[in-house]
């Protein structure tokens, strides 16, 4: 649009535009020596997403299946999504941050279809780490980090 100085790219019709505005790092600049006092949990993280990211090999030559993911729990400000930042930096992963209430719809199946289309959306990347900030209860936030591999 010339008066307003904005370049506009229209979606493919099957994609839901709300799905295209949620938080999308192909590389967070984010690393672990930026996420301060968590060293026991930065250790975890790297043995259960990184490893299996890194090195697939490992998983293959035991015979057992790596992990599909990460459920962290804590007070809001504790770092969560900043330990998964660091995560998606290391492994060179994209990262998504998906807000739950975003998903939350006027329908049933909706939320559902949104988070099918947002995995349409980023099939053509070799890996991701996929960041739901789904639940606040009282003062404690839970979201699972989800972890897809090629």
């Amino acid at each position: 649009d010339r008066n307003k100085y904005q370049i506009q790219i229209p979606l493919p019709p099957k994609i839901d535009p709300s799905v295209t505005m949620m938080t999308v790092e192909e590389k967070p600049d984010v690393t672990y020596n930026d996420v301060g006092g968590c060293k026991e949990q930065i250790e975890k993280m790297r043995e259960v997403v990184e490893l299996p990211m890194l090195h697939p090999e490992k998983f293959v030559k035991l015979g057992i299946d790596p992990p599909k993911g990460v459920l962290c729990y804590g007070p809001p400000g504790t770092g969560k999504t900043l330990l998964a930042r660091a995560v998606a930096n290391r492994t060179d992963a994209c990262f998504i941050r998906v807000i739950g209430s975003e998903l939350v719809q006027k329908y049933v199946g909706e939320g559902a279809r949104m988070v099918r289309e947002l995995f349409q959306v980023v099939k053509h990347l070799s890996k991701l780490l996929c960041s739901y900030d789904f639940y606040k209860r009282g003062h404690v936030s839970v979201w699972p980090l989800l972890v897809g591999f090629p």
